[in-house]
């Protein structure tokens, strides 16, 4: 219920094709709008795309689009990458005369990308009172009081004004939200960093006007940890509201103890003599790591991340070898996917563990583990 937008700045065009034929293959294109400056085109060109991708992401948000006989008013807006953009500015920047400040950017290249990026939002519901026998399609939004109520602070009034409705009147009335409102655009941009240079100039205004960021290491990557995702660095600002409560309750101590780890990795690798606590969350850390590692273009639904992250947590991989890990995943997956139907379907439609359901997840992990081989 997403409608895409690929932004391709100062990219290649064998790259951009690349990005193209894999959301062709797996039928991305369906729903994906791609917005192509790539690196043959001229700056001004560069400095242009992400506000007309931009543009089209607040248009669907605002109006929305019919794809498929679906209406969706979502959008997500992907800027590949403002480190390139901000390049092009630069250039327009300096062939225009305009005087050069830090690193010879412009001094408005923060507003340059704050103006960019704080047009993602999230536009209110609109609410009107009816009565219970009318229907619910929203036609032209007749009210029974005569008033629209706008976003969560119109609901409650709302849901205030219907009771003293049906005090006054004696008959009975429902809530009806119109479903083309509460469309939404999300930004996602990328930034190149040198050399793993986070504290630069592009890098730190990004990050300071976003809601977190995930940093991509280059050494893991090359280490064949992938995604490369370096914990210690990467935060969010909103924490766990944007977690599922399943995700919560099985990951609450993941980053903290892969941090550890990765601190603790490092000390370890001087030589020197570690006692038996360190060396479990050396092995247990270990297997988390590989636990993590997932294939390009392989994503995985939150059962199964919620299932295997509850099985690394609760140290039922502590016995399995690090180098079996991604085999008893896959095995795992499977098996709970065929075994146990019940308890995919819990976590799907509650998104949460319930009590009964952690016994059943205990036990189907042991059990898999006594047929592991």
């Amino acid at each position: 219920g997403v409608v895409c937008i690929y932004v391709a700045i100062g990219q290649k065009l064998a790259q951009v094709a690349r990005v193209v034929s894999t959301l062709e293959q797996y039928g991305a294109m369906d729903y994906t709008i791609v917005v192509v400056a790539s690196a043959a085109d001229s700056a001004t060109l560069q400095y242009i795309a992400p506000y007309a991708g931009c543009a089209m992401g607040e248009e669907i948000m605002e109006n929305g689009v019919t794809i498929g006989g679906q209406f969706i008013n979502d959008a997500l807006c992907v800027y590949d990458d403002l480190t390139k953009h901000a390049y092009a500015y630069r250039q327009v920047s300096l062939l225009l005369r305009r005087p050069p400040a830090r690193e010879a950017y412009p001094g408005d290249i923060f507003y340059l990308h704050s103006r960019l990026l704080e047009r993602a939002a999230r536009l209110a519901y609109q609410w009107v009172i009816r009565e219970a026998d009318d229907s619910d399609e929203w036609g032209d939004g007749h009210s029974a009081n005569g008033k629209i109520y706008d976003g969560a602070i119109g609901e409650e009034t709302a849901k205030h004004d219907m009771k003293a409705l049906a005090a006054e009147t004696g008959k009975k009335y429902k809530l009806v939200k119109n479903p083309r409102t509460g469309g939404s655009l999300t930004a996602l941009p990328i930034i190149e960093t040198q050399l793993g240079d986070v504290s630069a100039y592009i890098p730190t205004n990004v990050i300071s006007i976003t809601d977190g960021q995930l940093f991509l290491e280059t050494d893991l990557f090359n280490a064949g940890i992938r995604p490369a995702i370096n914990v210690g660095i990467s935060v969010s600002r909103v924490g766990g509201d944007a977690q599922t409560r399943a995700m919560k309750q099985v990951a609450s101590r993941l980053k903290l103890d892969l941090a550890q780890f990765r601190e603790l990795q490092a000390f370890a690798t001087f030589g020197s003599d570690v006692d038996k606590t360190t060396l479990q969350l050396l092995e247990r850390g270990r297997r988390m790591t590989e636990l993590l590692k997932q294939k390009q273009y392989e994503p995985r639904p939150l059962w199964a991340q919620v299932v295997a992250i509850f099985a690394g947590t609760n140290g039922y991989l502590d016995k399995i070898p690090v180098n079996r890990i991604q085999d008893w995943e896959q095995q795992f997956i499977k098996y709970i996917e065929m075994s146990y139907p019940d308890l995919v379907n819990g976590i799907m439609t509650e998104k949460r563990i319930s009590d009964e359901n952690i016994a059943k997840l205990r036990s189907a992990i042991e059990a898999f583990n006594r047929t592991f081989s």
